[in-house]
């Protein structure tokens, strides 16, 4: 079998794996968020934090919500790594330096799960257990609930009301991702991820000498890692770590996890929007994209120029033999079109194109199936801005889900989609023109400057993957990267939940004729012409000056 023909064929399992899913999961989604009843452990945890979740919130309680929860966990994961050097379990690695203790801290609150250090030279099992990975947890909840909001917005009419952050926050991670988790913990064991809390130890021989390891928790992180599209790996080389990815059913097994609540969530806003047709509109316009991308990747890995490549088969620089270039093409889209972040290869080795491809999922917003919540409700706004330019192109009031999209609900939508580009924009530009932080590229040139572009572009997008060959572990970088993704993940939330709020205290728009209807094909063509027309206009003169200009020189 050609490598080709492997690559397409897991693609094919993949889809129809994501098939079988996606009703079961979506509706059941559903359900966990439209109950009103409360489980024991539930309650527990509603009394622990003084929260009653019975109580209806308005668009700025439920923020304050988001806002004060992400503060605290802020807080807690810097102390914790400050603190490491004293804590049992510490495995004898020291306090982590104040820079990258908060660099840290904001990138896994943040859902981003950038890293500036190597993990397994770096954190102990309490940091990583009782740190990093409950933040997998709450932040991917957090998108969700954030999502949630939006999309009760939609279906509710005549009330600011959007439901309860707390009560979202805990269902989001006791009914939806727990479950999984556990599931998929126990057949990551299987394949051969390590699960256990070992020390530092030597193994095999390598160059002459050996090496040494320290064991983990590393199954049940690498799969709330890829569950709720965090990224962040218990070791420095990622998914592509043996002990972390074991296998080729392993890897397609990740990334099946990476996409199956993006995909799934859409579903589930069909179902509480009480019209699964819009679901399925959503659905088709992520999965043309996706289906795209992944197309694209692959064909640009593939292509034979030069002996060296035609004798490889293809570009397998930076990419593991165990995988290949299909999966590691698939792995790569799927981490880069959501905020996922991990990666089973090192996506400094991809062709020129293929690097533009990695950067320009990212520049999307990430929506295409997206994070966790983020990529429904990023795709939410951009289903709103659809709409508008289709107004101005009949002249008639837009509406989406029989709610008018007018100068409120636009203004929230145009500042949603211009913040991320201008954190990128800024801050590259920044780096680029003072003299310090260009001394982290290992590469001169439009590959230097693409580090630099996909750093900031991963950190403010929320993604968390990296081109490897930039030093990132300096004040600058880990500071700059760090505001990057705070701000890239919860200035947005502001106007989304805004926009919630505003949908939510409006009463139906009854259908007519000249209703434009969204869940057809010809809204779904429209709504991925908006997405790529209003990226490309974005961030077209930057991906000229990186990997476009590297690829065509190539």
């Amino acid at each position: 079998m050609s490598p080709v023909t492997a690559g397409v064929l897991q693609l094919l399992a993949l889809i129809a794996a994501l098939a079988l899913a996606y009703r079961p999961l979506g509706d059941y989604m559903a359900r966990v968020y439209s109950s009103e009843k409360h489980y024991g452990p539930e309650k527990w945890i509603y009394k622990a934090v003084g929260a009653n979740p019975s109580a209806e919130m308005r668009w700025p309680a439920y923020l304050r919500g988001v806002l004060a929860f992400s503060a605290v966990s802020v807080l807690f994961l810097y102390a914790l790594q400050r603190a490491q050097g004293i804590l049992p379990g510490s495995l004898g690695f020291s306090a982590i330096d104040p820079d990258q203790a908060f660099n840290t801290a904001a990138s896994f609150v943040a859902n981003t799960n950038w890293q500036s250090y190597y993990g397994e030279q770096a954190m102990g099992h309490v940091v990583q257990t009782g740190g990093l990975a409950v933040q997998n947890f709450v932040s991917a909840a957090v998108g969700m609930a954030v999502a949630v909001a939006l999309v009760r917005g939609f279906s509710r009419s005549r009330t600011g009301e959007l439901g309860n952050f707390w009560s979202d926050l805990v269902r989001g991670t006791v009914r939806i991702l727990l479950p999984i988790s556990v599931i998929g913990a126990i057949v990551l064991v299987a394949c051969g991820a390590i699960q256990n809390f070992a020390g530092i130890h030597e193994v095999g021989q390598f160059m002459g000498g050996t090496q040494q390891w320290n064991g983990g928790a590393v199954a049940s992180q690498e799969v709330i890692k890829e569950l709720g599209t965090n990224g962040g790996g218990y070791f420095n080389a990622n998914s592509a770590h043996p002990f972390e990815n074991p296998t080729p059913f392993s890897n397609l097994f990740e990334i099946f996890l990476i996409l199956l609540i993006p995909f799934a969530m859409t579903r589930t806003f069909g179902r509480m929007v009480g019209n699964l047709r819009q679901g399925y509109a959503i659905l088709a316009t992520m999965g043309v994209i996706w289906v795209g991308f992944t197309a694209l990747m692959m064909w640009t890995e593939f292509a034979h120029h030069g002996p060296a490549l035609q004798a490889a088969g293809g570009a397998m620089e930076g990419k593991e033999t165990r995988f290949g270039i299909g999966a590691s093409a698939i792995f790569s889209v799927a981490t880069t079109l959501t905020s996922t972040g991990a990666v089973n290869s090192f996506h400094s080795s991809y062709t020129g194109l293929g690097g533009g491809i990695q950067l320009l999922g990212m520049q999307l917003g990430e929506i295409a199936p997206g994070g966790v919540g983020s990529g429904l409700y990023g795709m939410l706004i951009m289903a709103i801005i659809a709409v508008f330019i289709a107004g101005l192109m009949v002249g008639r009031t837009p509406e989406y889900l029989g709610k008018k999209i007018s100068t409120r609900e636009i203004k929230l939508a145009a500042c949603y989609i211009l913040i991320t580009p201008a954190l990128v924009l800024c801050f590259t530009a920044a780096a680029m023109a003072l003299p310090t932080p260009g001394n982290s590229m290992a590469n001169p040139g439009a590959h230097g400057f693409s580090e630099i572009l996909y750093a900031y572009t991963s950190g403010a997008n929320n993604n968390g993957s990296a081109f490897a060959g930039l030093n990132a572990d300096t004040q600058w970088f880990n500071s700059t990267i760090g505001i990057a993704m705070l701000l890239g993940r919860f200035l947005p939330m502001v106007f989304v939940l805004a926009l919630a709020g505003s949908l939510a205290e409006q009463k139906p728009v009854p259908e007519t004729a000249g209703t434009l209807r969204t869940d057809k094909p010809l809204y779904a063509g429209l709504l991925v012409g908006t997405i790529v027309i209003i990226t490309g206009l974005t961030y077209f003169p930057a991906l000229a000056l990186g990997p476009l200009a590297e690829g065509l020189a190539s």
